[in-house]
């Protein structure tokens, strides 16, 4: 009965920002698992493309770059559209390319804003919109198909960092998360979302570049891991996470609790 709990065996995913940091994390995972083909996306070519080549390599199953600019409704529509035409299912799709921008108050841009939340709750919205289709043509009650939204802790906390549109951005997507869970697990397609703390990522240079100095600030004594990561994502991909609907999952080594308000430095 339990003997294939994490097993993503012959399911096909899509992870958008998978070329780097977290969402490479998550496609090594899910190749790790038994998935047959995970896609995944990015703006850059080169590196996705090179992140494809690298993980279909490592593992079993095969990783396909789809490099596209996915933070406007063209690129939305683009990629669901190469998506359709090479798969009539889509048993998983990950949510996680995203943005940031830091800046004081009194000049924080306009552009700023737009970019991080077209980019963190706008294109998590339509994408899966767009992607509809293949998801419930995957998804029975007893097989749901996945979306997996990736926020932070910065959405469910106050960094002290002064990330405005990024940390609304994260708390918008977490509550996204929410009302198109009660919506979508009518058509058997389960909705959650991970929060994470401080991992290596281009995103968060603290944590890659001071990793001894962050460790010290987190509850756990360490920042995240690749495992750490994929582990979250396997569990909600597969059947164990089948009745996790419209949670989000703090994977943080504890700040969140041991921090509640604007205390310390921001983690992600």
């Amino acid at each position: 009965m339990f003997k294939d709990l994490f097993s993503l065996q012959g399911r096909v995913a899509l992870v958008t920002g998978g070329s780097r940091g977290i969402g490479k994390m998550i496609t090594a995972g899910f190749l790790s698992q038994g998935a047959a083909k995970v896609y995944i996306t990015a703006r850059k070519a080169g590196p996705c493309e090179a992140t494809a080549k690298e993980l279909t390599a490592e593992y079993g199953g095969e990783c396909v770059a789809l490099p596209i600019d996915i933070s406007n409704l063209t690129g939305i529509e683009m990629l669901a559209t190469e998506i359709k035409k090479r798969e009539p299912k889509l048993d998983i799709l990950v949510n996680n390319a995203g943005a940031a921008w830091g800046a004081d108050f009194d000049e924080f841009p306009e552009s700023g804003w737009d970019k991080v939340m077209n980019l963190n709750v706008k294109t998590p919205f339509f994408l899966t919109k767009a992607l509809a289709a293949p998801l419930r043509a995957a998804a029975t009650a007893e097989k749901p198909a996945k979306v997996i939204n990736i926020a932070s802790i910065d959405g469910i906390f106050v960094n002290p960092m002064e990330t405005y549109s990024y940390a609304a951005s994260k708390s918008g997507l977490i509550h996204l998360t929410r009302r198109m869970a009660v919506r979508l697990i009518r058509d058997h397609i389960v909705v959650s979302a991970i929060a994470p703390g401080p991992f290596q990522s281009d995103m968060n240079k603290a944590a890659r570049d001071n990793a001894d100095e962050v460790s010290k600030r987190v509850p756990s004594g360490r920042i995240g891991t690749d495992e750490d990561m994929a582990g979250a994502a396997i569990y909600l991909a597969s059947r164990a996470g089948d009745y996790v609907v419209g949670a989000t999952i703090a994977v943080d080594g504890g700040i969140v609790y041991a921090n509640p308000g604007i205390k310390g430095e921001g983690w992600d």
